[in-house]
């Protein structure tokens, strides 16, 4: 489903119907001049793509608590604290997990670095976040920000970062 939605993303751009295969990392490879991102959950899926963006992330999940377990691994100490002041602490750590989701698959179309949850740190807001680089990662140095956006509906947090 989600390479169906790629190549629907696709040919709204005018390229030509394509397979999307994955590479040896799982990542898609997109026909050349376009990049994007495919993201799905247990109910939805969705794809972007762009013929200008240096690289798209997109991360869909479903609006759920993250499981306690795993906040050591997925948040900083300044975003714990930001979801423990929280409405909903275990629903805005799934955010913030979803959103350095989205900012992760945004830089490696350009890094194609693997890295951890603590490389980046979220500040987020209304509708929007920023995912800060803690440590360089090239091209990206120490302190570069992307900027993203997210939103909750129909049971879903749905968070985007597009360079």
């Amino acid at each position: 489903a989600g390479r169906h939605a790629a190549r629907a993303a696709l040919a709204d751009l005018g390229a030509p119907l394509t397979a999307i295969p994955m590479s040896d990392d799982r990542a898609p490879l997109w026909p050349a001049g376009f990049t994007g991102s495919i993201t799905h959950c247990r109910t939805a899926c969705l794809a972007a793509a762009s013929r200008t963006a240096r690289g798209i992330g997109l991360d869909l999940e479903e609006a759920t608590p993250l499981a306690a377990d795993l906040w050591d691994t997925v948040l900083l100490p300044a975003e714990a604290a930001w979801a423990k002041a929280q409405p909903d602490p275990g629903l805005a750590a799934k955010l913030v997990f979803s959103a350095k989701e989205a900012a992760y698959k945004a830089q490696y179309a350009e890094s194609q670095a693997l890295f951890g949850f603590d490389r980046l740190a979220l500040t987020v807001t209304d509708t929007a976040f920023t995912a800060r680089f803690t440590s360089g990662t090239p091209p990206f140095a120490e302190g570069d920000t992307l900027h993203g956006h997210w939103t909750m509906t129909e049971g879903l947090i749905l968070t985007a970062v597009a360079l």
